[in-house]
């Protein structure tokens, strides 16, 4: 039934990235470096999860923007012959191997389904690259991903350049395919979002909260974006806490925050409730006081506006809520501090957000809270806005009226920048609270 509900509720999934698109920032890349040069893209490696057994692997976010491959070990190179090709290395056909672990398209596969002008066995891939190398003038790499590559592009050149200085650039403003991508994985995570709140109960495991918003993921095709944080009560206070192993208690708030990727593509969602669906006064306070500070921050995500335009706009209103509720005992200015470094990050330590696309963090800008007066906000931009209130009661740190020991507050959303002002990507998720103490335990 609960499965059933979200996909009624989700719609059509959106079609991959084109490969007419792939084409286009080939051609985008490639037109940014020297004819002379040579750029490869490696993949992540397979990492050993215990003795003979692996993590499931997730290919490289610079690989996949390229080219949409997703197996292991490819590598594409862009050389010049005339033009610019891109040659992609993929591991050859072999029975008896894709027999134990699956099959693999192989050399013929991948040029007749992936966006690519040559394709050739990675058995191939030493020799040839040695030869491309040495016609060369410079060379692209990001090292440390294959050591194979690794190996053959220190024998020919003692330093080189990184295509992540061009490639990050291109991958903060989305397309038109990658935010309908992006909208999906929004609508999934907020709808899985919905039914751990129908679904909750005072006792309830944390590790079970987890269990019904990843079972939607998995259920519609899709995996997390990052380890999902479901913290009750004082673990709520933990800015990563992922052990999920505690069970909720009658009183306490849970927050989640989980996202999910669709074709490589994340979203991320942060909510915070009470598991037995009434906040108590304290905490009605505090979750008043960020929502606030969050609905300030999303503002603020106007074209134009400086980076940390949407970071100064959600501390403010938090500084000035924490001297009003009589947490912090001076004036506003003092509590933001030089720099917005004030006491209030005794309680909100992290940035108010960050970009957000093929990797859950995304290329291209740092974390919101960050001095980066060179970035403005720009159309086309996903980025989240994430204030939170932090009152742990295992801190020695601080001193704090009891009534807020052991509250954690944090609400996100996923950001698109428009001309026309921002756009809340992940509005299906319910945060104001009224409909969250409506929906918690209403299954």
């Amino acid at each position: 039934m609960m499965y059933e509900r979200v996909s009624s509720a989700l719609g059509q999934r959106p079609p991959k990235i084109s490969h007419e698109e792939m084409r286009q920032r080939q051609r985008d890349f490639c037109s940014k470096i020297d004819s002379q040069s040579v750029a490869i893209i490696t993949n992540n490696p397979v990492s050993i999860r215990s003795r003979d057994t692996h993590h499931r692997h997730r290919f490289n976010s610079y690989l996949h923007y390229l080219t949409g491959w997703h197996g292991e070990e490819g590598v594409a190179v862009f050389h010049h012959d005339g033009d610019w090709k891109c040659r992609l290395y993929v591991q050859a056909r072999d029975v008896e191997k894709e027999t134990w672990t699956g099959r693999r398209p192989g050399v013929q596969g991948a040029i007749d389904h992936w966006p690519v002008d040559e394709s050739k066995s990675r058995d191939e891939m030493e020799a040839d690259l040695a030869n491309i190398l040495t016609a060369a003038d410079s060379v692209y790499h990001i090292q440390g991903l294959d050591t194979v590559v690794d190996g053959i592009v220190a024998a020919a050149f003692d330093e080189f350049l990184d295509p992540r200085e061009i490639l990050d650039e291109m991958r903060v403003f989305k397309s038109t395919g990658e935010i309908a991508l992006m909208q999906y994985a929004a609508d999934l995570a907020a709808l899985a979002h919905i039914e751990a709140m129908r679904e909750c109960r005072s006792g309830m495991g944390e590790w079970q909260l987890q269990s019904i918003i990843e079972g939607c993921f998995l259920y519609h095709q899709s995996e997390w974006a990052y380890p999902s944080i479901v913290g009750s009560g004082d673990n709520a206070t933990i800015l990563h806490y992922n052990e999920n192993k505690d069970p909720t208690r009658n009183g306490d708030v849970v927050l989640i925050d989980a996202g999910c990727e669709i074709d490589g593509y994340a979203s991320d969602i942060t909510r915070s409730f009470p598991v037995n669906g009434k906040f108590t006064e304290a905490q009605r306070e505090i979750y008043a006081l960020v929502l606030d500070a969050q609905m300030a921050g999303i503002e603020a995500c106007q074209v134009g506006a400086p980076w940390g335009a949407m970071h100064k706009a959600t501390s403010r209103v938090l500084a000035q809520g924490l001297v009003d509720l009589g947490i912090l005992d001076c004036t506003v200015e003092e509590a933001l501090g030089e720099e917005f470094n004030g006491p209030y990050r005794q309680f909100f330590m992290h940035g108010t957000g960050h970009l957000l696309g093929l990797d859950v963090h995304d290329v291209g800008g740092g974390r919101q809270g960050d001095n980066r007066p060179e970035r403005t906000l720009a159309s086309g931009m996903v980025l989240t806005v994430e204030p939170g209130l932090y009152f742990g009661a295992w801190r020695e740190d601080i001193e704090i009226d009891p009534k807020w020991a052991g509250i954690g507050i944090r609400i996100e959303d996923d950001v698109l920048i428009t001309e026309e002002g921002p756009v809340i990507l992940t509005a299906k998720c319910p945060k104001q609270i009224s409909e969250i103490e409506a929906l918690v335990g209403s299954n």
